[in-house]
């Protein structure tokens, strides 16, 4: 009785080790056992980054960078914005007559290309009808008048992470949008989970 099941666990492994050795490493079917597999296609890192789709309110990041060993991995720059437009941190000192803030740099991330603060402190005058688009990871996107956005700025400065606030807070960093005079007119919160 020991023979046989020897027998049976050596043709089980037998033939698992002749199914695998069928299929090459990109488990191509046109590959058979007979060796004559067809090398595998090359690959090149792409000359131009392609870009990921775009979400309401958010800039799409650009695509990961190639395999170089010296190149950063992951998301490490935003699309170009339309003229007018930038990324901002929010800082202390916000009020419904005047954001403050810090200009950003991009950097990598893993999923997404990420924002850091730099620079000192500056400030921009709010345009009277300047408007909100507040965007969290735990809830739907909400649109709020001067008033609500700078109220959600202010409550996520003092707690980052807090859930309790007007809105749940994100990352803290920005999209604006500024007139010809220099005035913030729209603000959107981008998500980040």
């Amino acid at each position: 009785m020991p023979v046989s099941r020897r027998l049976l666990a050596t043709a089980l492994v037998a033939t698992a080790a002749f199914g695998l050795a069928a299929c090459g490493p990109d488990n191509s079917p046109d590959q058979s056992a007979k060796g004559t597999t067809a090398p595998p296609a090359a690959t090149a890192p792409a000359t131009s980054p392609a870009t990921a789709p775009a979400t309401k309110g958010a800039a799409p990041a650009t695509a990961p960078a190639g395999s170089a060993s010296d190149e950063p991995e992951g998301f490490c720059t935003h699309a170009p914005l339309p003229a007018g437009q930038k990324w901002i941190y929010p800082v202390k000192g916000t009020s419904t007559t005047t954001l403050a803030y810090r200009d950003t740099k991009d950097a990598c991330g893993v999923n997404d290309v990420s924002f850091e603060p730099v620079g000192a402190d500056r400030t921009a005058a709010f345009a009277p009808t300047a408007k909100g688009h507040l965007s969290s990871v735990m809830a739907a996107p909400k649109d709020v008048d001067l008033a609500g956005v700078v109220k959600h700025i202010n409550e996520c400065l003092a707690s980052p992470h807090s859930e309790k606030g007007s809105y749940p807070c994100s990352a803290g960093d920005y999209k604006v949008a500024v007139d010809a005079s220099g005035k913030v007119t729209e603000l959107w919160e981008r998500a980040h989970s």
